[in-house]
């Protein structure tokens, strides 16, 4: 075994030396380099061996030529040097005594005229010399940190330059070029979003078949915007558009424009679109546009940074197109109000289709998909999950399906549960459990507040069912009562969000009227409850006192935060009737959820007390405590 791990050692790659020879530490460049390091080491080293002799004080120099013991003497400007005939003792200055042979004392100010007088008349021989130049060791010492930072430019550039990042390869696009050998993405991939791709359906034939449009006189779109939510499959629509055109996909998100260096970013614009001409028919997607197409002169910033150089070639580049070139400049934003007018305009990104929420049927297609190559278990129901998760984005469903898993994995299940998927689901909304131990007291305090929402949530007409209510903390949130709408909403009437204020309302409504007091746990209700009805007053017009009218504002300066700029466009006396009409719709919402709790206060008690005993129960429990019918459109099994 010894012999076969020696033999395992020699013929194992020595690592470290390939990893230095990669990164040029075998040049000669780094030896010169390490050289320049070590000379002040070598010159102090020097110095030191040099003979050195003992600093003595100006009047113990005079005193031993009185006494005759100074036979010569060598003067340099106001330093004199010599030795005496018999060693002196001289204290230095801390306070060590030390025998002194050769010295060194220099000259005092006034320069001691009679000092020649004096050594002549002692027979001290005098000699002289010339003041000390600078010696090439020094003069090398001066140059050396302008030596230093020239090698280390040079390491520099040729590190750079090896690695293809060069003053001109930083110029370069750094699109991601993806082709037919690659892994192709068709619209089989993509699931929902059937309006999407019928608007993107006459652009792959356009790639495929142009001169079919061309001798009708039809002009293609030469920019496509997709707009929609984070997560709804924008940058996966793009990729579909290239897979079933088999056309050659250039990729790239807004920052990868950008740089630090002015101009660079232009550069990089025309170096995409130029190899993108040589690929034609083809296809740029650009991830992120609003990232360099927001608005030009907004802000603190001017009109000539590196942002709008990089949108100004852009433009240009879009407006230059021939109608021959066959090539499409798809986009991505969830931004549109932010991006300038002129992206917009015919000609250049002039199709914008939007990339929607999925809707019920559309979440149940994307779970199959995602749900290929997992084992899911036979009590799973998608079409519920699909019919639970409504406003979830295509990657949520992704985000929760892989939960699940890891959830399944963490407890050695062979196969995906549904209850994995539901706490999965619990975890995604909600966040993790949390480890807080609370006291009997705190804890049929919360029970009463998150009990009041529930029951009021069950028997208002205008809301959606309950699908269940937990008192354990999870997140930021101390207990949850969720609500699972019977079908995708796209249209709120009032009275739905009076009864969903009402519901906001009752947990607070619940600890006055049966603990007596009042807990901080109502504080984001009071906020979503106060931001709903300021809705319905300045932008939804739906205010008895002010009428049918918008108040808000919605012009925001960008760069500048969301409401430092923002100006008001109505009267003192209008904002006083406004805070009025909010805070009595508030009011009323709160007289009717604390009525219907007292009305019902024995189911009340009882969904108290089954959630102090078993923490959390279903939307069917909750009815069944409270002893009432209603449709049920999801309930917890």
């Amino acid at each position: 075994m010894n012999k076969q791990m020696k033999e395992d050692k020699q013929q194992k790659p020595d690592l470290r030396g390939e990893l230095l020879r990669r990164q040029g530490c075998s040049s000669p460049f780094i030896w010169v380099l390490l050289l320049l390091l070590f000379v002040p080491l070598l010159i102090r080293m020097y110095s030191e061996s040099a003979p050195m002799r003992d600093e003595i004080t100006y009047t113990t120099f005079r005193a031993q030529v009185l006494a005759g013991n100074v036979d010569e003497v060598v003067v340099i400007e106001e330093r004199i040097e010599g030795s005496f005939n018999t060693p002196v003792q001289e204290t230095m200055e801390t306070g060590e005594s030390i025998s002194v042979t050769d010295f060194v004392t220099y000259l005092p100010s006034f320069q001691d005229p009679d000092l020649y007088a004096l050594l002549a008349e002692n027979n001290v021989t005098i000699r002289t010399k010339p003041p000390e130049g600078e010696s090439g060791w020094l003069i090398l010492l001066n140059f050396l940190p302008l030596v230093f930072i020239l090698a280390i430019g040079y390491f520099i550039y040729r590190r750079l330059t090896s690695q293809g990042q060069g003053m001109m390869a930083m110029t370069q696009s750094k699109a991601r070029q993806y082709d037919a050998s690659m892994e192709v993405t068709t619209f089989e991939d993509v699931a929902g979003a059937e309006g999407a791709k019928t608007e993107l359906q006459e652009i792959i034939e356009f790639l495929k078949n142009p001169e079919r449009f061309q001798l009708l006189g039809a002009r293609i779109p030469k920019g496509v915007l997709l707009i929609g939510p984070p997560g709804t499959g924008k940058t996966l629509l793009a990729r579909a558009v290239a897979g079933e055109a088999k056309a050659p996909f250039f990729s790239i998100t807004g920052s990868d424009f950008m740089e630090m260096f002015v101009g660079v970013g232009a550069s990089r614009v025309r170096d995409l679109f130029k190899q993108a001409k040589q690929h034609a028919p083809a296809i740029i997607f650009i991830d992120e546009l609003d990232s360099i197409g927001r608005k030009r002169g907004a802000g603190l910033g001017g009109g000539h940074d590196e942002r709008e150089q990089t949108l100004n070639q852009l433009l240009s580049e879009l407006d230059g197109f021939e109608p021959t070139q066959n090539i499409i400049v798809m986009a991505a934003t969830n931004r549109p109000d932010i991006l300038d007018s002129a992206l917009q305009r015919p000609g250049r990104f002039d199709r914008q289709v939007m990339v929607d929420l999925p809707t019920m049927k559309d979440r149940l297609e994307i779970l199959k998909i995602h749900a290929k190559g997992k084992p899911v278990a036979a009590d799973v129901d998608l079409e519920q999950i699909a019919r639970g998760t409504p406003g979830f984005s295509g990657a949520d469903l992704a985000n929760l399906l892989n939960e699940a898993a890891l959830l399944a994995a963490r407890e050695e299940k062979k196969q995906i549960s549904d209850e994995q998927i539901s706490k999965a689901r619990d975890k995604v909304l909600m966040g993790l459990e949390s480890n807080l131990v609370l006291t009997e007291e705190d804890k049929r305090l919360l029970a009463y507040h998150e009990a009041g929402h529930a029951v009021v949530g069950s028997l208002l007409p205008h809301t959606d069912p309950v699908y269940k209510v937990t008192i354990v903390p999870r997140g930021r949130a101390m207990g949850v009562t969720q609500q699972i709408p019977e079908h995708d909403r796209y249209l709120y009437t009032k009275d739905f969000m009076l009864d969903q204020m009402s519901v906001l309302m009752a947990g607070r409504a619940a600890e006055e009227l049966v603990m007596n007091t009042t807990t901080s746990g109502a504080a984001d209700d009071l906020k979503r409850a106060t931001h709903l009805a300021r809705k319905m007053v300045l932008e939804w017009g739906m205010s008895e006192n002010l009428g049918r009218v918008s108040l808000s504002d919605e012009n925001q300066e960008i760069f500048l935060g969301d409401e430092i700029a923002r100006s008001r466009n109505f009267s003192e006396r209008t904002a006083r009737e406004v805070d009025e009409v909010i805070r009595s719709i508030l009011d009323e919402a709160y007289q009717r959820a604390r009525q219907i709790l007292s009305d019902n206060k024995e189911g009340l008690d009882r969904v108290v007390d089954e959630l102090v005993e078993k923490e959390e129960i279903s939307g069917r429990e909750l009815l069944d405590l409270l002893k009432v019918e209603r449709k049920e459109a999801l309930s917890a099994k």
